[in-house]
C-alpha cells in the first residue's frame, strides 16, 4: 500500500511538472469545463476584483485560488498591469501556471493595456505598439492563453484611423500567429466603440488568428446589442459587464437575455467572461450577481 501511495503521488508529481512552461497550453486542453453540456461556459475576468488588488488583498498569484474557491469558475482572464513588470519572468510565470494547475483553472487570455494603440496613424508610434505587445503574445503562449486583448487606439480621422489599425493588428497577429496565439480588440472606447468600425477592420485585416471581444457595456454613443451583433461574427471571447442589479436579480442597464439571443445565434460556444464594474455591491457580491444570472439564462 505503502508503495502504491508513492507511485500515484509520484505520478502527480511529474504530472505538475509537466504543464510548466511550454506546455502549459497542453494542461489548459486537460482541463474539460464544468459546463461541458452547456453552450456557453463561464469565466472570470481580473478586472472584476481590479479595486480589492489595488487596496493589497489580492495578487495576481492569488488570482487562480479565488476564482475557483469562492466562485467555483474554471477559467480566468487576466490584466496586464497586475503583472506588475513581471511578464517576461520565467519562474514568475511557471508560478503562475502552478497555480492554475493546484486548482484546475484555465488560463485564457490577458488584457494588455498600457502598450501603445495599434491604430494610431504615425508609423513610427504604431509600430512602437506592435513590438511592445510582442512580450505579451509570448507570455500568453507560456500560460496556455488563447488571445491577448489589444487596443485599437489612436488619433486620426475614421478612414486614417482604420487603415493604421489593419495595419498593426494585421503585421501583430502575423507575429502572434508564430506562437499559437489570437490578437483580439475589445469595444474599449473611441472608434473601437463603434460596431461598424471595427468589424470593418477585422474584415479588411482578414487574418483567423485576429477577432474580437465584445464587451456588452463598452458602446456609450452606439447601440450597445447592435454593437455586439457587429462584432460576434468575429468573437473569440465576449465580456459580460455588469453593473447594478434589481430585486429579481437581473442588471439593470443591459438586457442580459437579449444579449445572450444575440452571442448564441452567432454561433459562439466559448466562454462568457464576467467583468463586474458596479457601485452599489461590493465586488465580490458583485460578481455572484452576475454568475447567478448567467448561470440561469445559460
Amino acid at each position: 500500500m505503502k508503495r502504491r501511495k508513492f507511485v500515484q503521488q509520484s505520478t502527480l508529481t511529474l504530472a505538475g511538472m509537466a504543464v510548466f512552461g511550454s506546455t502549459a497550453g497542453q494542461f489548459n486542453k486537460m482541463i474539460n469545463p464544468n459546463h461541458a453540456d452547456k453552450d456557453l461556459k463561464i469565466s472570470l475576468a481580473q478586472w472584476s476584483l481590479h479595486r480589492t488588488i489595488n487596496k493589497g488583498e489580492m495578487t495576481n498569484m492569488d488570482f487562480a485560488r479565488v476564482t475557483r474557491n469562492l466562485y467555483d469558475i474554471d477559467a480566468i482572464e487576466y490584466v496586464s498591469r497586475f503583472f506588475d513588470g513581471k511578464e517576461t519572468d520565467k519562474a514568475y510565470l511557471d508560478a503562475l501556471n502552478k497555480e492554475a494547475y493546484k486548482h484546475r483553472v484555465k488560463q485564457l487570455l490577458i488584457m494588455v493595456d498600457g502598450e501603445g494603440g495599434l491604430a494610431e496613424i504615425d508609423d513610427k508610434v504604431r509600430q512602437t505598439s506592435i513590438d511592445n505587445h510582442k512580450k505579451w503574445v509570448e507570455a500568453a503562449k507560456y500560460l496556455g492563453c488563447h488571445s491577448i486583448r489589444v487596443n485599437a487606439h489612436g488619433e486620426g480621422t475614421a478612414h486614417e484611423m482604420h487603415d493604421a489599425a489593419v495595419d498593426g493588428l494585421g503585421r501583430l497577429s502575423e507575429f502572434a500567429e508564430g506562437y499559437g496565439i489570437n490578437v483580439i480588440v475589445e469595444n474599449h472606447g473611441g472608434l473601437s466603440s463603434d460596431g461598424a468600425w471595427l468589424s470593418g477592420v477585422m474584415k479588411a485585416v482578414g487574418r483567423d488568428n485576429c477577432g474580437t471581444l465584445p464587451d456588452f457595456g463598452n458602446f456609450y454613443e452606439y447601440d450597445r446589442y447592435q454593437g455586439v451583433e457587429d462584432l460576434m461574427p468575429y468573437a473569440k471571447a465576449v465580456s459580460a459587464k455588469s453593473y447594478d442589479f434589481d430585486a429579481e436579480g437581473n442588471e439593470k442597464k443591459i438586457d442580459y437575455n437579449r444579449m445572450l439571443k444575440i452571442v448564441r445565434q452567432a454561433g459562439y460556444t466559448g466562454y462568457v467572461g464576467i467583468e463586474y464594474e458596479g457601485s452599489e455591491l461590493p465586488e465580490h457580491e458583485g460578481i455572484l450577481a452576475t454568475k447567478k444570472l448567467l448561470d440561469r439564462l445559460i
